[in-house]
């Protein structure tokens, strides 16, 4: 097993060395439009994974995907020529989805910013259902009240006897 730090550098490298060969070595008229974007490579450093990105239509991915096959060669040649490895990886070509997903991300956010913006504009010409402030008291706003308001009398909360506690607990430790 390789360490992984080992094997992003050498993603890395193989991501530099494909893209320059798309350049220098395959005379493909298929593979012109071709950007390599990223690259990974196993623990192991056996197998590595290329993703590729092809501006235009189905049929000109599909014709970028049959030149990349067909140059899978002398692709990876041009990687063992130029990586220190014992084992040339492999190659596997992937086409990148990310451009599509951003893309249907920008439109999701171009709907998502056009709906706010009715939202807004409804909320702008809104007027409220009921009262603006619901939570109103009917005291009238001059009067205040304070604690020397209540009596005592009002409050009845232990009735006419006085509880203590104490001689409760003095009783009971006696018996």
């Amino acid at each position: 097993m390789a360490d992984p730090a080992r094997a992003a550098k050498l993603a890395q490298r193989i991501k530099v060395v494909v893209a320059e060969a798309l350049g220098r070595k395959v005379k493909d008229p298929r593979l012109e439009g071709i950007t390599v974007t990223d690259a990974r490579v196993t623990n192991d450093l056996q197998h590595a994974t290329v993703y590729y990105t092809v501006l235009g239509d189905q049929a000109v991915q599909a014709d970028a995907a049959k030149g990349l096959e067909k140059a899978k060669g002398v692709l990876r040649q041009e990687v063992g020529r130029n990586i220190t490895v014992r084992l040339t990886p492999t190659l596997e070509f992937v086409a990148d989805q990310i451009p599509v997903v951003a893309s249907n991300l920008e439109e999701l956010l171009r709907e998502a910013k056009k709906r706010d913006a009715e939202v807004a504009a409804l909320a702008a010409n809104a007027k409220h259902a009921g009262e603006a402030d619901p939570y109103k008291s009917d005291a009238p706003e001059d009067v205040d009240i304070d604690e020397d308001d209540f009596n005592e009398e009002d409050l009845d909360l232990a009735g006419d006897d006085d509880i203590d506690e104490d001689a409760n607990k003095d009783a009971d430790s006696t018996k």
